[in-house]
């Protein structure tokens, strides 16, 4: 018998750590245009190198080339580009209002605009997201009332979930959005097993489930996999690699599967990577993974490499674990300035437009936050009634809750 020595555990470490030049040699970056666009029924075997690849279809001179591209009109691209503006916009907003005490929470999208409000144009009404809290773009995108997200963010007497869920963790069955679940990774089993049922009842709808990089490590991410592949639910399984978890780079997560995609390959699962700071490419695979499950092709898994800017939450310091100038080395750019470019290239935009375009929705937001804050803030105003608390529990309220409502006085 050989003695090797004591036993010892491998630490994955990230590439840089806070005050150290940014490296993000590691991403390796297609030219735009040059990944093929396969045929929706290809199979998962077949198309294997999409999985390492990135689809790209804006080049760095803001063109759009390759068999990705044109699958959007002029109108379309224009109401992108406001949509991307308003969501940053709102987050401005709303960031400012946590920090004067308006609401306990709040979570931003800086940086990562293109993946939902891209996506969500390639989804028909009726069909559902199973989102996390960094997919508001698919309400916005969608265009549901601003107000009523800033009341849900406020917990104020307005709030269409009475003061029962977290700030931005919003809902709306009108607009395919299933209530978020701050236990992440839940959602990607109840994506996928409401496509089962969409398909059970030989229903046209079909789902999206949304998960970050980090919760990938979860069991319910496997557990989901294994039940889109075997009955080849309708479903579109969403990985959002933006490099970190709450503080925690992705390599802790992807351990040695290369990237993210690749994890459906030993599913038997078509998996794509695609610039997430790119909206026409997220706009074209969402269009092409929709496509298979409409056509009862089965699920597509598909990682949007993009970078989150900003915190993780307002309850995060990211300088404590990255450079604070990582951002700004990120080599896919930022995804409303690229779309910006593409627009002023075409003709179909300017600098002054765009700069008009600030200043409306600035002015939008500030509107909608003002008739938010007519029905209360978390420290001033009205709010939900306690009574809501037992409401929408039970179809048929049981005894000891009833005591416990009367004991508070409803």
């Amino acid at each position: 018998m050989v003695d090797t020595g004591h036993l010892s555990l491998h630490v994955p470490e990230p590439a840089v750590r806070p005050g150290g030049q940014p490296d993000f040699s590691n991403v390796k970056i297609a030219r735009a245009g040059a990944v093929p666009r396969p045929n929706v029924d290809a199979a998962a075997e077949d198309i294997r190198d999409l999985a390492y690849s990135i689809i790209r279809v804006l080049s760095r001179d803001g063109e759009a080339v390759g068999p990705w591209a044109d699958l959007l009109s002029d109108d379309d691209l224009r109401t992108g580009l406001r949509h991307m503006m308003t969501l940053r916009a709102f987050d401005s907003r709303m960031l400012m209002a946590q920090r004067q005490g308006k609401t306990s929470f709040y979570m931003q999208h800086l940086g990562e605009e293109a993946v939902s409000c891209a996506f969500r144009k390639a989804l028909n009404k009726g069909d559902m997201n199973f989102p996390t809290y960094r997919q508001a773009g698919l309400l916005i995108a969608d265009d549901y009332p601003m107000v009523e997200m800033m009341n849900q963010i406020y917990s104020n007497e307005s709030d269409p979930l009475r003061g029962r869920q977290l700030p931005i963790m919003y809902s709306s069955k009108e607009h395919g959005f299933f209530t978020i679940s701050g236990n992440l990774a839940t959602q990607y089993v109840q994506a996928v097993g409401w496509a089962m049922a969409s398909a059970i009842k030989n229903d046209s709808r079909i789902a999206a489930a949304w998960i970050g990089d980090g919760s990938t490590a979860e069991s319910d991410f496997h557990s989901a996999l294994v039940f889109a592949s075997t009955y080849r639910a309708p479903v579109i399984l969403n990985v959002v690699n933006n490099q970190w978890a709450i503080s925690t780079f992705q390599g802790i997560a992807r351990g040695g599967s290369g990237t993210f995609a690749a994890r459906g390959l030993g599913f038997g699962i078509p998996a794509l990577r695609v610039d997430g700071n790119d909206y026409l490419a997220v706009h074209a695979v969402a269009c092409w993974a929709a496509e298979r499950a409409r056509r009862n092709l089965g699920p597509t898994l598909i990682e949007y490499v993009t970078y989150r800017v900003g915190a993780h939450s307002t309850s995060d310091d990211p300088s404590a674990y990255r450079p604070k100038t990582e951002s700004e080395a990120w080599p896919l750019g930022d995804p409303v300035l690229r779309l910006k470019k593409h627009l002023i290239l075409r003709g179909l935009w300017s600098e002054e437009r765009h700069v008009q375009a600030e200043a409306e929705i600035t002015d939008e937001v500030i509107a909608a936050q003002r008739k938010a804050e007519e029905h209360g803030t978390m420290h001033a105003g009205g709010r939900p009634s306690v009574r809501d608390i037992f409401d929408g529990v039970y179809a048929e309220m049981p005894p000891h809750l009833r005591r416990q409502r009367q004991k508070a006085g409803y």
